[in-house]
């Protein structure tokens, strides 16, 4: 029997307006591609844990949003933070990184980088002074932030840290996944690498796992390779996906913004609630925190209609979720509030739905749960 020409046969001759999404594990190889397989197998599409036609248009369109000079996707966006520190950091090497990070990320700096021999230091990411002492402490290889803290929506000085890290001859990864392009890029401030987990704001849509790395091509190059070993590459069904979302990024970021710009406004002068926490450049998370602690913010969120109780953000629905038993349910209350995570602290990711009725949703259920 032949070989099946059929991949030959459907090529159109004309470029189609939707990139196609390439599901094809493995390509014909000829000369050219020997040759890159020779070289690290790094520019040819050959095989598709190496890369990926649809993957690279998402990346590409990426790295246009934050402003890169290259991009590659992940299979989730831990799987862009573990792959950027592993290729940046060896054993013996140190890592000064925010204490207000991402609960995973957490446990990957304070369980398992350590366990790999890499002496991570935390700091108060507030606070320029600590950083300053904490990176001239010793030998620092990597310093790691996240633009807005999660949950905290604490606003990081980028090019206050950049400069701090640069002084020491260190690269500097920030996780720009709350903020998004849309309100910080990170690399025009100083940062090395940006890294993103594309399930949120990037897709929008709640319907993927993905993940964003962000920087020079060199640095970009270097993951790469570790994608390759780590087999954290991006399935192209994915890539797709978030390359749908991203046609309606900046069209969903106004929208969102707009909301909870409003929404913060509205829970700011209401009776039971304690603190809102919403950044003074903007965005499309509102965390607040409820009279009452973890008990009467759990009862809240179970009182809600519009918006839905879940773990993730970023969707085109409204989510809110307690940090104590979803984002940072591996820390203890004392960790907890040693972060600035109030007990009491409700997060929310504000979506597309009427703005009055997200904010008749959110204070009926507060009074009914007085």
């Amino acid at each position: 029997m032949s070989r099946p020409d059929e991949s030959r046969a459907f090529t159109p001759r004309t470029r189609p307006v939707v990139p196609p999404i390439h599901h094809s594990v493995t390509y014909y190889l000829d000369d050219k591609a020997y040759a890159d397989v020779q070289a690290g197998g790094l520019d040819e599409h050959w095989y598709s844990r190496f890369r990926n036609p649809t993957a690279d248009v998402t990346a590409s369109a990426v790295a246009r949003l934050e402003g890169g000079a290259a991009a590659l996707m992940t299979s989730s966006g831990m799987g862009a933070i573990a792959t950027t520190l592993l290729t940046l950091v060896r054993a013996g090497d140190r890592l000064v990184a925010a204490r207000q990070v991402y609960g995973d990320t957490r446990d990957l700096l304070v369980r398992d980088l350590p366990g790999w021999g890499v002496d991570v230091v935390q700091v108060d990411a507030a606070d320029l002074d600590a950083w300053r002492e904490a990176v001239a402490g010793g030998p620092t290889t990597v310093v790691y932030a996240e633009t807005l803290a999660n949950p905290q929506l604490e606003l990081t000085d980028v090019a206050g840290v950049a400069a701090i890290a640069h002084e020491a001859g260190a690269r500097f990864v920030v996780d720009n996944t709350f903020a998004t392009p849309w309100l910080v890029r990170p690399l025009s401030l100083g940062a090395d690498v940006v890294v993103h987990s594309a399930t949120k704001f990037l897709n929008g849509h709640s319907d993927v796992i993905a993940g964003a790395v962000v920087g020079d091509v060199d640095v970009v190059r270097e993951v790469q390779r570790r994608v390759v070993t780590l087999g954290t590459c991006l399935d192209a069904h994915a890539a797709y996906q978030v390359w749908r979302g991203l046609q309606t990024f900046e069209v969903r970021m106004a929208r969102q913004c707009a909301t909870a710009a409003r929404i913060a406004e509205e829970l700011s002068g209401h009776p039971d609630v304690v603190s809102v926490r919403y950044p003074a450049i903007g965005g499309a998370m509102v965390a607040f925190t409820v009279a009452g602690g973890d008990a009467r913010a759990g009862a809240v969120i179970r009182r809600l209609q519009v918006a839905s109780e879940a773990t993730s953000l970023g969707g085109v629905e409204t989510l809110v979720s307690t940090p104590f038993n979803s984002s940072h349910f591996s820390l203890t209350p004392e960790e907890r509030r040693a972060a600035r995570i109030d007990d009491g602290m409700v997060r929310l990711s504000v979506g597309l739905e009427d703005p009055d009725e997200l904010i008749a949703d959110l204070t009926g259920a507060l009074e009914a749960t007085r």
